[in-house]
């Protein structure tokens, strides 16, 4: 990471391959703020607006806002979002570029089919009344490869490990 500058960790992943928990132990482990797109998008939902394409894009809009008012005080952020297609992962390069921020990405993947629908099916309602997903949403959902660098993690490892090297790479 960059001296000086404030750290954009950007966690990517289809849902329940572990992003939330890795996410979340960075952020208390950084001090950072932790943005989780789910929960801004429960929120509209709870305000009364309708579940949209438009909604889910907004989520990420008002994460991107809020993370940059954080990088503009000169505090850490760890972003938590599918972040599935080039143009969500361009919004988090662009504002790196403009706050400016040391940006690392971490995909988090699961490497056993069986235990990732385990979680899917059993996990709930997590952030209502945002609906979980079905398995064969997260199955079908758009993922596109990657094309740049990032550190990727398999969700199967334990929570501690798999932090403990997320630390570790990001304080290389």
């Amino acid at each position: 990471m960059s001296a000086g500058l404030p750290r954009l960790v950007v966690f990517a992943g289809l849902p329940g391959v572990g992003k939330s928990a890795l996410s979340r132990e960075v952020a208390r482990a950084l001090g950072a703020c932790w943005l989780r797109v789910d929960t801004i998008e429960a929120s509209l939902l709870a305000a009364g607006l309708p579940r949209s394409f438009e909604t889910g894009l907004a989520a990420y809009v008002a994460a991107s806002d809020l993370a940059a008012d954080r990088l503009a005080l000169g505090g850490d952020v760890v972003v938590d979002a599918v972040n599935g297609v080039e143009e969500a992962r361009r919004m988090w390069r662009e504002l790196a570029a403009r706050a400016p921020a040391a940006l690392r990405f971490v995909e988090v993947s699961c490497s056993d089919p069986a235990e990732h629908r385990r979680r899917v099916e059993s996990r709930g309602r997590p952030t209502p009344p945002l609906p979980a997903p079905t398995w064969p949403e997260v199955v079908a959902r758009e993922y596109q490869p990657w094309s740049e660098p990032r550190l990727r993690v398999d969700g199967i490892r334990p929570v501690t490990e798999n932090v403990a090297r997320i630390l570790r790479e990001l304080s290389a």
